[in-house]
């Protein structure tokens, strides 16, 4: 679901794009362009979105949406998470939306940190989870080792090199005594049709999950407990930011550093993008969301 969501955003987005270079006029060869707002940003944006990761979808989206409307062209790129951080640290990328602290990107932190810089906290609610449908017999991750065949022994996972997953093969699996069971790993969009699959059967299932994420309001599902805490507490999500973005977007720099989104307002835009609507063009779905949260939204740039 994840890499639909990608060709969705990018295809279609890019028409108001499009737009917004018509109204602004080009540059004349080998000048930069800056916006016509008042400030002194480049116009030319790109954001670094993971490839399975819809939150970052989500804000990447809304992001595209209100900067075109001050007059930036953002473009929305997609890559794995690796690949995100090294980019952003060499500054082919300008801006990511979803680096998740303390624990769940703290190995790429220690790679790149010193060449990216942190723009702030926009939700401070997340989580990492493994999941399984409401109905299942268990309640903990201490009791899944003993009822694995009910299971068919099997952890559906996301992509190998997404922070859950190496969270999960550290420290659940082994503090868990879960070894036996088949680890699957490929990407959230195969997790997900799993998950639809058990569900319309009728079947368990065990997911690697996270909070937030629009599956909890689609399919009926729960959290085990995690008493070991192996899977970390609650995180935050930032927004980092290429050495040199300050400098070339001071201020839409200032408006990231004071984004904020609950998880309330994150779960609205979701369920509008990728529950309520089943169509390839998402454009117009932020679009109306943002008109429907006016307040909310003219408050991220004000």
């Amino acid at each position: 679901m994840k890499n639909r969501s990608q060709s969705r955003i990018k295809s279609s987005l890019a028409l108001g794009a499009v737009g917004i270079l018509a109204l602004t006029g080009c540059a004349a060869s080998g000048e930069t362009e800056t916006v016509g707002n008042g400030n002194e940003d480049q116009k030319d944006m790109s954001i670094a979105v993971f490839n399975g990761w819809d939150e970052a979808i989500a804000a990447s989206a809304l992001w595209k949406a209100i900067l075109d409307e001050k007059g930036y062209n953002v473009e929305l790129e997609y890559g794995d998470v690796a690949p995100v951080y090294s980019g952003l640290s060499t500054g082919d990328y300008d801006l990511n939306l979803d680096v998740w602290l303390p624990v769940t990107h703290a190995s790429y932190l220690e790679e790149y940190g010193d060449d990216i810089v942190d723009l702030g906290a926009w939700n401070k609610e997340s989580r990492n989870a493994i999941a399984v449908n409401a109905d299942a017999p268990i309640d903990s991750l201490e009791e899944l080792a003993a009822n694995a065949d009910l299971f068919d022994n099997r952890i559906v996972g996301i992509e190998p090199g997404a922070g859950l997953t190496l969270a999960t093969t550290d420290n659940v699996i082994p503090g868990y005594g879960l070894e036996d069971m088949e680890y699957l790993t490929s990407s959230t969009a195969a997790m997900l049709t799993e998950l639809q699959t058990a569900t319309d059967n009728g079947e368990n299932i065990v997911v690697t999950l996270w909070e937030p994420h629009w599956a909890y309001n689609k399919f009926p599902l729960k959290n085990l407990e995690d008493p070991q805490g192996a899977l970390g507490g609650v995180e935050s999500i930032h927004s980092y930011a290429s050495t040199d973005f300050k400098t070339d977007f001071p201020q839409a720099a200032e408006w990231i550093e004071n984004f904020e989104m609950d998880l309330d307002t994150l779960y609205s835009l979701e369920q509008a993008m990728f529950v309520d609507y089943e169509g390839q063009d998402y454009a117009p779905i932020v679009a109306q969301w943002m008109e429907d949260n006016q307040e909310y939204v003219d408050g991220l740039t004000s």
